[in-house]
């Protein structure tokens, strides 16, 4: 213990630098092992399994990136950052829905007034309203300006899938900046540790998951949905999220079992999430990944692939922290 006494006592600098030595050692030497397996991969049912466990990696290099970039830039063009992120996961999830010539009033704003007011909001650290705007105001602001635009034609179900849309590209993505602004008495100016935990232990928890289902023949939970996810590899995911997390807890203002129990539930919330996602997948008929089948079908990258878990983590996370510590913002 006394070696974590020592490290929490190291300036946010001192600690940066350690923590990023280790997540980039970590994700070098999964990224060889990915390689590995690949290699010996003899049929082509073993190498989708290496191919989905290498798409998981991948995802933990990017956003391993984008928190790094995240810290040297400061919290307002974190926002920036985050912001994009969400225009360009809602783009592309909008891309996936059917929707008719009477939903543009609605995208328009959703794109161009509801995204940028939510991380203004994020931004001038107004949280209690940035909690309510969207899952409350925004909720009944698109079908109101869905039906002045006198199309019924599949209302709800066109309207279900913009709120679902705006809820986890815009809701969802925008509390992980918004830990930036959490403010711990003596622990000021070091939010973004807490950010680099979210992304962290969802992420380990993510590679796990993708790892055991590889190596363990587990039934599947909903095999309609995904052959992948099984209680055996989702527990072991976030459990192993959950003890990293713990160890993690000297760059927090947590204690060690404190640390534990919100990795648990950014851990699960984040793997429940993709599970989730990967349903919404299917309903659109994407059978793997979002640009599957080799060519792009949404005009993006996949991104929607990879903000799946912190998308459903962030929020859960963000409010788990600050209603326990009853942070008065």
């Amino acid at each position: 213990m006394n070696i974590f006494k020592t490290l929490r006592g190291w300036t946010a600098s001192e600690q940066i630098g350690l923590l990023f030595f280790i997540v980039f050692g970590l994700l070098a030497l999964a990224s060889m092992l990915a390689t590995v397996m690949s290699l010996k991969a003899e049929t082509e049912h073993q190498l989708g399994r290496v191919e989905r466990f290498k798409r998981v990696l991948r995802d933990s290099w990017v956003w391993v990136s984008v928190f790094w970039f995240a810290w040297i830039a400061g919290a307002f063009v974190s926002m920036l950052l985050f912001g994009l992120l969400s225009f360009y996961a809602l783009r592309e999830f909008i891309t996936l829905s059917h929707t008719r010539r009477g939903d543009h009033r609605s995208l328009i704003l959703a794109f161009f007034i509801v995204l940028p007011l939510q991380y203004y909001l994020v931004g001038t650290r107004q949280f209690d309203l940035f909690s309510v705007f969207v899952p409350v105001y925004v909720f009944f602001a698109i079908p109101v300006i869905s039906a002045l635009a006198n199309d019924p034609e599949r209302f709800l179900e066109r309207n279900a899938k913009i709120q679902w849309g705006i809820m986890v590209c815009v809701y969802g993505l925008s509390h992980a900046p918004a830990l930036l602004l959490l403010d711990f008495p003596g622990y000021a100016q070091r939010g973004a540790f807490l950010l680099f935990l979210l992304v962290f232990v969802v992420q380990t928890c993510m590679l796990v998951q993708a790892y055991v289902a590889r190596h363990r023949q587990l039934p599947a939970v909903a095999p309609a949905i995904s052959t992948s996810f099984s209680w055996g590899a989702a527990g072991a995911g976030v459990l192993v999220g959950s003890l990293c997390g713990a160890l993690l807890y000297w760059i927090t203002p947590f204690k060690a079992g404190q640390a534990f129990g919100m990795s648990f539930i950014a851990c699960a919330a984040g793997m429940f999430g993709h599970f989730v996602m990967k349903a919404l997948k299917r309903d659109a008929g994407v059978q793997s990944a979002w640009h599957a089948e080799g060519h792009m079908v949404t005009g993006a990258v996949g991104l929607l692939d990879r903000i799946a878990a912190l998308s459903f983590a962030a929020p859960v996370f963000f409010h788990s922290v600050r209603w326990y510590f009853e942070l008065q913002l």
